[in-house]
């Protein structure tokens, strides 16, 4: 009799992944970071970062306690800021209280942690049962059913969660979790499945209907809007004019170069400071989930004894591009700071 676990689990102890950094202890800390960069993130780039976030902040009390313009620089580049902010204010929550979340509806209880991480932290951060539904677990189980519904729809969405706790054991829970990751992550994935290699293949019903790379269902993509922004590159010999960025919104707490999103705006700036020595220009793109950026950079030289008064009337500092680089850029100023020929 085939056994969904028991196949997993067999295939998971030949192929699975058992030596990424937050699988090494149990440490309940460093798999909540490992779970909130992995959100939109594949493990590949988090590898970039994880060490590093860990060597800085090793204990969720060195994070808690924490100010964010710390933080935000060992976050810069991964994109989807706000999952920083949050896992800043639950480590802030977590090293006040003086210890980890018990139960699945503790850990939700904290900012910016939702049903599935909650079970990753149960299963894999404390080695308790946890149920988890990330993309990988819903693209092998659709698959594996061949369910063709809509799953952002709640009914789907629920039947799909009654499905993983059906299959999820309690015997070694932590290792069916990771498992279920991993064949979404190297052989059941987005596009082409390795199928002659998954474990499943045999009782998979969509590669048994010819289907699997049409599931799971996909709704046609929308159109991504185009908005375009002019940044204004004030230049000071090897210093640039930064801005740091309000707490919330678009890459919160990090560093930019000014900009306006409409044109009249940046017009009324570049007169009313008298900006008239404008050297060079450069142009990004640079695309987000929901749209793309097109940026326009104006450079302009400006003398050594006009720094101060630009700084106030702007609302920034002055920093080489290294110097800024090192407090927190998005990926978007590291692209300008590349375009830009001085």
């Amino acid at each position: 009799m085939f056994v969904f676990s028991d196949a997993l689990l067999a295939w998971f102890d030949v192929h699975g992944r058992h030596d990424l950094p937050w699988q090494i202890a149990d440490d309940p800390y460093k798999v909540w970071v490992s779970e909130i960069m992995l959100q939109q993130t594949q493990v590949k780039t988090v590898l970039q970062y994880f060490d590093r976030f860990i060597e800085r902040f090793p204990a969720v009390q060195d994070l808690g306690q924490a100010q964010w313009d710390d933080v935000a620089p060992y976050w810069a580049g991964l994109g989807y800021y706000a999952r920083a902010r949050n896992l800043h204010k639950a480590a802030g929550i977590v090293s006040r209280r003086g210890q980890f979340p018990e139960t699945l509806e503790q850990w939700i209880e904290l900012p910016g942690i939702g049903r599935s991480t909650a079970g990753a932290l149960m299963s894999l951060g404390l080695r308790q049962y946890g149920v988890i539904m990330d993309g990988n677990v819903k693209r092998v189980l659709s698959r594996f059913f061949a369910i063709e519904d809509d799953l952002s729809k709640p009914l789907h969405e629920r039947e799909m969660w009654a499905l993983a706790e059906q299959l999820c054991p309690e015997q070694r829970n932590h290792d069916y979790t990771q498992a279920i990751m991993d064949l979404g992550a190297t052989v059941c994935t987005p596009k082409k499945p390795l199928c002659l290699y998954c474990p499943m293949q045999q009782h998979c019903k969509a590669h048994q209907q010819g289907i699997e790379t049409e599931l799971p269902f996909k709704k046609p993509k929308k159109a991504v809007p185009v908005r375009e922004g002019q940044v204004l590159l004030l230049c000071a010999g090897h210093e640039w004019l930064w801005q740091q960025r309000p707490a919330s919104g678009l890459w919160g707490g990090l560093w930019s170069l000014p900009i306006f999103e409409q044109p009249h705006e940046f017009q009324q700036c570049v007169q009313s400071l008298n900006l008239k020595n404008k050297t060079a220009s450069a142009n990004i793109s640079h695309s987000f989930t929901h749209f793309t950026w097109l940026l326009d950079a104006s450079v302009f030289e400006v003398a050594e004894d006009q720094k101060e008064h630009l700084a106030i009337e702007l609302g920034g500092q002055w920093f080489s591009p290294e110097q800024a680089a090192a407090l927190g850029l998005p990926t978007a100023m590291k692209k300008l700071i590349s375009a830009v020929n001085l």
